[in-house]
């Protein structure tokens, strides 16, 4: 049988560690700040979280065996739930073309870019950068590449270089191959054949 000493002792040490328990709660509870309905909001709008989130992604796309694309990126971000879908490359992303012998026909780099999937349209921004097989070089701030009409076009600043030219303009469009292109407002330095 159990002495009244131990039940004391037991009762003490249930008491001082509910007291212990209770001031640690209030503690904590007059420490914590009230939430801000919008942080709130932030936290729990389904369009502000992506759906899915890639790191260092290197995917590749095939047709029938064959290299056809490919895109590598330190971070991919997908929302779903926005009122238009998109992906996000908020640290950019570098997209290979390959031809039907599988060489690279063209690229694309990009410090960030935005896929709106519905529209299949990219929205390419900051030091973007195309290459295709002939080195022509395009440099522009901004570009939208529409897969769907497969064109790529612009408003802004272009710099385009070849291997006889350095041509600039405002206002640029042009083929995924950037085989053929226009510029609006151009200048630089041209080569003219005569006849």
């Amino acid at each position: 049988m159990e002495s009244d000493t131990e039940n004391y002792s037991i009762f003490c040490n249930t008491k001082v560690g509910s007291i212990f328990l209770l001031f640690t709660f209030v503690f904590l509870i007059s420490a914590c700040t009230p939430n801000n309905p919008e942080d709130i909001r932030a936290f729990t709008d389904r369009e502000e979280l992506p759906t899915v989130s890639f790191k260092d992604l290197n995917a590749i796309a095939t047709d029938s065996g064959r290299l056809k694309y490919r895109l590598v990126s330190p971070e991919v971000l997908q929302f779903d739930a926005k009122e238009e879908p998109t992906m996000n490359f908020p640290k950019g992303l570098h997209y290979y073309v390959y031809n039907n012998d599988e060489e690279i026909e063209s690229q694309i780099k990009c410090n960030f870019a935005i896929h709106y999937k519905d529209r299949e349209l990219w929205e390419l921004r900051n030091d973007v950068e195309i290459i295709n097989n002939n080195g022509n070089v395009v440099n522009t701030e901004l570009l939208y590449w529409d897969t769907r009409e497969k064109r790529i076009y612009n408003d802004e600043f272009v710099k385009i270089t070849t291997n006889d030219d350095v041509i600039t303009g405002y206002g640029f469009e042009t083929d995924e191959q950037i085989s053929v292109y226009s510029i609006k407002k151009a200048s630089g330095n041209f080569i003219i054949e005569e006849n």
